[in-house]
């Protein structure tokens, strides 16, 4: 087994430590706000009545209904080569409630406002699931239900948030907890203090809403944040307490990292300094995951200024660790069909085009023909990923950008 690195690798620089939007988050005596902010549950319950009014106006001037909602396709997304994030372009199509093909979706984006108003008044919130359940029903007089699944409900959810202009949580809607973090911070997480170097084998569990009138930051010690990509990397690094012996944040999204993670991990590194480094799967998924953490996805690119990191940076696995860390053939995964369509997919985004680093890398991962888990390390020895795999390449600042 290679040589281990000491304990005091060294550690990414990172700029500053006290998180503005936080302070602002909290009052002079340290006394945190409510979660939901008075001024801006106002502000989205006028947009909701004023798409209602619209509907209203015409219906009575003897107008079709319609209803304009900005398109959420990879044909209305602009990458900003200058900011370095993906944007939502000017594109919108309508929705009319006499069109036949457009009927249905019109009246499941009426259902979703009307349910999205009624928290809005009582200053409730609810799950996508509750948002699900709460519109499902059975059409008076026929056997049509207004949804058909959950996906289908989410779809319309997403629709309104463009359409009005307003985020998620600014509609009281959350969505399942997804997501653990442990390492040298304490949050303030709606008033209770939580300091997650006491998190246990567990960790804290990365919560929907991670805005600055929710969480807040406090006594942050870590000079960078690591982002692994599943539970069971992130259960070894836990034992091994590598956050403590490098002076880290440790966070993993169990697979695609959901919003919570992505804007935790984007106040991290907005608001703290902190650099956010990728330990992902060597394989089209795990650079898609690298991907929508640097850039933004194609549909929630409405939302990358506030989930995108341009500065985030790819540790690994990488296509030439197989021979570097002299790894056995148990570990290949044969590349299938989909996965080489998703690579040369990947390889053709234009933030990844130009650059020589990452066109080397997809193209040995294909030259290869197999991919590799992050696991595939434990073939060395159970901490082998902790205390040599991560510390060597720190300490040489071997990452992808």
């Amino acid at each position: 087994m290679a040589k281990k690195t000491k304990k005091t690798t060294k550690k990414p620089t990172s700029k500053k430590r006290t998180s503005k939007a936080s302070k602002k988050a909290a009052g002079s005596d340290g006394a945190t706000r409510p979660a939901r902010n008075p001024k801006t549950t106002e502000k989205t319950r006028k947009r909701v009545i004023s798409l209602a009014e619209g509907v209203v106006k015409s219906s009575l001037a003897g107008r079709e209904p319609k209803l304009e909602v900005p398109t959420r396709a990879l044909s209305n997304t602009k990458w900003n080569k200058s900011r370095r994030i993906l944007q939502m372009g000017s594109a919108a199509q309508e929705r009319q409630l006499f069109n036949l093909n457009q009927s249905k979706k019109f009246m499941q984006t009426l259902l979703h406002a009307k349910g999205v108003k009624e928290l809005l008044d009582r200053d409730k919130t609810s799950s996508l699931r509750g948002m699900f359940y709460q519109g499902l029903h059975t059409i008076s007089g026929t056997k049509e239900k207004t949804f058909d699944d959950q996906s289908e409900s989410d779809g319309i959810l997403e629709d309104l948030e463009v359409s009005l202009g307003s985020l998620r949580e600014e509609l009281h809607i959350f969505a399942k907890k997804r997501g653990t973090m442990v390492g040298n911070i304490t949050v303030v997480d709606n008033g209770d203090e939580i300091d997650c170097r006491r998190m246990g084998t567990g960790g804290y569990a990365i919560p929907s809403i991670c805005e600055p009138s929710v969480i807040q930051f406090k006594d942050v010690q870590a000079d960078f944040v690591l982002h692994v990509e599943k539970d069971t990397v992130w259960q070894r690094f836990n034992e091994d307490r590598f956050w403590e012996t490098h002076n880290c944040i440790l966070t993993e999204g169990s697979g695609q990292p959901p919003r919570g993670v992505r804007r935790m991990l984007h106040r991290l590194n907005k608001e703290l300094g902190l650099p956010v480094i990728c330990l992902l799967d060597c394989d089209p998924w795990g650079h898609y995951i690298y991907s929508v953490i640097k850039q933004g996805s194609i549909s929630l690119a409405f939302e990358s200024e506030r989930l995108a990191i341009p500065d985030a940076r790819f540790l690994g696995l990488r296509a030439h660790d197989y021979e570097r860390c002299d790894l056995s053939d148990d570990v290949q995964i044969d590349l299938n069909d989909r996965d080489i369509k998703r690579a040369k997919q990947i390889l053709d985004y234009p933030w990844f085009k130009g650059d020589r680093g990452w066109k080397k890398e997809i193209q040995l991962l294909l030259k290869n023909g197999f991919k590799m888990e992050v696991e595939s390390l434990i073939t060395k020895d159970i901490s082998y990923v902790t205390e040599v795999y991560v510390p060597e390449r720190l300490e040489a600042e071997d990452w992808l950008a």
